[in-house]
């Protein structure tokens, strides 16, 4: 229940089990695990409930990636004798539906969720003093939480790097470009990593003109290279400008936008954007928690320090989400939440296994992978056997009309265990929920080469890529085994 600070103060005297800042992914599913033990919560939140995912995270991003490819789909003449156009975009209409799509979810799945759980919601800046407990800044006054436990879930938000001009032009953030009422005619997106591709084929398939800028040697430069290297060809396609091994050197803002004087492999060029997006990562929300008061330490970018059951440095503090500076997924956010919880109420010493974790770009096609890349396993000593699946093999590809892509299985070639899974395809989340059961099964390439897939489907491609160890796929017929 959210409370004004007001009423908490006539029940000061009441301790908590577990006392949790902020309120995203992480803090709720640590808070339900924790009054499912029958604990006392009381969770502290200095801005919208609901942390980044609901907010302008995951949910506003991926309504508005839906809206953008439902455009796209209109403006595609790919099927024969299907006449199809795409009109103007209200940009204003557009946000106005995925602001109350949020509102929506917000509500269903935390502010009323919490009500229900029967939970304190203390709305207020929370900071650490030393005991240790909290203390909570409120426009009611300030008030002082104690409890056998805390837990720091306070997420991340977007950052910039250090570059001339940058701070005095002004940008947008993955945050800020949802908030947008008019598509801009052209958009600079610096950052190749998730976001910003997601950003870029997002405002492109919207009506912008988009350029993208990467630092390092290739977009999505944490996937496999052939993943990189075929989703660059997409971009292209879609009239995406790509730009790597970048460098930008000053940001100037004009009348007509802004510059970039960048520094390129064939000599240095100005590039020129209406609006300028910033996807070049996210830092930890720790600034003011008062940490070193309570001797929790953090790293060096600001991320709280934990150990592998989500405890500080102190013995009573805990930490889980994008906060601690490990995979910022949603998903990783809620378990580590939960783990903290049973970690702290329980005194047990739990811990996740994260050897098959899935991540995936939603990009169309969308990027997806499981396990290890094929040079991590080198780095890891295994003498790897590696196959790459075009989509072009692919029945359900072939029907889409669309064989942009691939599946590439990294194996070990001494025992024939599949150790990674990548795929570039339509529905690529879909695609590695099987790699991730095929993974965390320890199976063998040749288990999942005889294993049960539907056909024309794109998860049958897992299967054919198995089957492309031992036989020329090309061979075989549509559906043979």
């Amino acid at each position: 229940m959210l409370v004004r600070i007001s009423e908490y103060l006539e029940e000061r005297a009441v301790h908590y089990d577990l006392a949790i800042i902020g309120s995203g992914s992480a803090a709720f599913a640590a808070a339900i695990t924790a009054v499912g033990r029958g604990a006392t919560v009381v969770m502290v939140e200095r801005g919208q409930i609901g942390g980044t995912c609901v907010n302008v995270g995951c949910v506003p991003s991926k309504a508005l990636l839906a809206a953008a490819a439902a455009r796209h789909t209109a403006s595609d003449s790919r099927f024969p004798g299907i006449a199809t156009t795409a009109g103007p975009v209200d940009a204003g209409a557009l946000r106005a539906g995925t602001d109350a799509l949020v509102q929506q979810l917000r509500a269903e799945k935390y502010v009323d969720l919490a009500a229900e759980y029967g939970w304190t919601i203390v709305r207020g800046t929370a900071r650490f003093a030393p005991g240790p407990v909290l203390t909570v800044a409120t426009e009611d006054g300030p008030a002082q939480l104690e409890a056998d436990h805390y837990l720091i879930a306070t997420g991340a938000s977007p950052w910039a790097p250090p570059i001339e001009g940058l701070a005095e032009s002004g940008f947008l953030t993955s945050t800020t470009a949802m908030e947008l009422t008019e598509i801009p005619d052209s958009l600079l997106v610096v950052g190749g990593n998730a976001v910003g591709l997601e950003m870029a084929q997002l405002f492109s398939r919207l009506g912008s003109t988009v350029t993208v800028v990467e630092a390092l040697d290739r977009i999505a430069p944490f996937e496999e290279p052939e993943i990189s290297a075929a989703l660059r060809d997409v971009f292209a396609d879609d009239g995406i400008t790509v730009h790597t091994s970048a460098r930008i050197r000053r940001v100037r803002r004009g009348p007509e936008g802004y510059l970039l004087e960048t520094d390129l492999p064939e000599g240095p060029r100005t590039l020129s954007g209406r609006e300028l997006l910033i996807a070049t990562g996210r830092r930890p929300n720790t600034a003011d928690l008062g940490l070193a008061a309570v001797g929790v330490a953090a790293g060096s970018r600001g991320e709280v320090v934990v150990d592998a059951q989500q405890r500080t440095t102190n013995p009573r503090i805990w930490a889980a989400g994008d906060v601690t500076g490990g995979p910022q997924f949603v998903y990783v956010a809620a378990a580590q939440g939960n783990l903290a919880a049973r970690n702290a109420l329980d005194g047990s010493a739990e811990s996740l296994d994260y050897s098959a974790l899935p991540r995936v770009t939603f990009t169309e096609p969308s990027i997806a992978s499981a396990g290890m890349t094929d040079a991590q396993a080198v780095a890891a000593g295994i003498r790897c056997d590696c196959r790459v699946l075009p989509l072009a093999m692919v029945p359900r590809a072939l029907v889409n009309r669309d064989t942009r892509g691939l599946v590439k299985l990294v194996a070990d070639a001494d025992n024939g265990r599949l150790v990674g899974v990548h795929v570039l395809t339509d529905n690529a989340g879909d695609v590695i929920a099987g790699a991730v059961y095929a993974l965390t099964a320890k199976m063998t390439v040749q288990q999942l080469a005889d294993t049960w897939s539907p056909y024309l489907t794109m998860a049958e491609s897992l299967r054919l890529a198995a089957q492309a160890y031992t036989r020329d796929v090309a061979k075989l017929s549509c559906c043979a085994a």
